[in-house]
């Protein structure tokens, strides 16, 4: 029992749920709260119990060499028809959290095209390495089989690490770039020290509902009640079958964040740029690994936006005071109105 005990709180030190001057006596008990979701049903690997906010659609492609599925929603356009919109989702999150912005998109005349990268979501989970280009490779395929030739494309946190590597590669297709709180604006790789697969994995399987909560409650400076949906969503998983397989899959693309970074990419983009950062936001990628000293200096968000804004040749920034990681969840109308006139081709305030 006492080296048990001892076991629970070195990982849920690593874990950042106890701190490094906690000193539990040897036979304490680490206890937790009851769930909220024990009732709930468990869910599979591709999500398949969880609706979507739109119907769900699937692309079937390969990614070294596997079949896999790319699950995405295809939202038509109202009145008018502007173009056709991308959304790149965040890590943890998929595309059914871009609900608000697909509805207000939709109404403006745009259509949406909002995937599951592989790896995400709905979307096939294979055990490999994961590499922006290849699933920026597989977005690509996925708008050709919709006969998309050009796209405008949003971007959240590291799904705008994808769009910027997307908007580098295929720079025919994109006309203009929306990056909200965008990982990569500094370089992971220099300051966050390397882990291994096993010992993240480790770390994923001793997760808890209330370290997950914790944990997506830093990315907003104010807890919506709404937003428990994303804590419910990973709980299902954590009691369904697959739970290994989803957490291997975090895994792998936390590797992709932390060893592919896109910062120099920035001054190459030639595209017009939006910049919509969240000013409360102080995300650290792989903060949990970082030395204190590293710590301080990375994740100032309102720094890194004005920095890139005068790298990117095209931008312009739009700065929400009271908005963290993910504005369009938010600061909804605010975010809407600047992405729109953005698109629409008005100087964005």
């Amino acid at each position: 029992m006492r080296l048990l005990n001892a076991l629970m709180v070195g990982t849920l030190m690593a874990l950042g749920l106890l701190t490094a001057c906690s000193t539990p006596k040897q036979d304490t008990v680490i206890s937790q709260s009851p769930s909220r979701y024990a009732n709930a049903t468990p869910l599979d690997l591709s999500l398949s119990a969880l609706p979507y906010p739109y119907p769900v659609r699937e692309f079937k492609t390969t990614l070294q060499g596997q079949a896999v599925v790319m699950s995405y929603m295809d939202v038509p356009a109202q009145g008018r028809q502007k173009g056709a919109v991308l959304l790149f989702h965040g890590k943890n999150f998929s595309s059914d959290y871009w609900a608000p912005t697909i509805a207000a998109l939709s109404a403006d005349g745009y259509r949406v095209i909002a995937p599951d990268q592989i790896g995400f979501g709905k979307s096939s989970k294979p055990d490999v390495p994961y590499h922006f280009d290849e699933l920026a490779a597989n977005t690509r395929a996925l708008l050709i089989s919709l006969k998309i030739q050009k796209v405008s494309v949003i971007a959240n946190s590291m799904g705008s690490m994808l769009g910027i590597r997307f908007a580098r590669l295929y720079p025919q297709v994109v006309q203009k770039l929306v990056l909200e709180n965008p990982l990569g604006l500094e370089d992971y790789s220099q300051a966050i020290p390397a882990q291994t697969n096993e010992r993240l994995l480790q770390l994923e399987m001793a997760q808890t509902e209330e370290s997950f909560r914790r944990f997506l409650q830093s990315y907003f400076p104010s807890w919506n009640p709404t937003y428990e949906k994303f804590v419910e969503v990973y709980v299902r998983v954590q009691k369904g079958p697959d739970y290994r397989a989803y957490s291997q899959a975090s895994v792998l693309t936390y590797q992709m964040i932390a060893e592919q970074p896109v910062v120099n990419d920035l001054s190459q983009l030639n595209m017009p740029v939006l910049l919509v950062i969240g000013q409360k936001d102080r995300t650290v990628f792989g903060r949990r690994f970082a030395p204190p000293e590293a710590v301080k200096t990375l994740g100032d968000f309102p720094q890194l936006g004005l920095k890139a804004a005068k790298t990117i040749p095209q931008a312009s920034l739009v700065a929400i005071d009271e908005a963290g990681h993910v504005p369009h969840l938010e600061s909804e109308a605010k975010y809407n109105a600047a992405v729109l006139q953005f698109l629409d081709g008005k100087v964005a305030r």
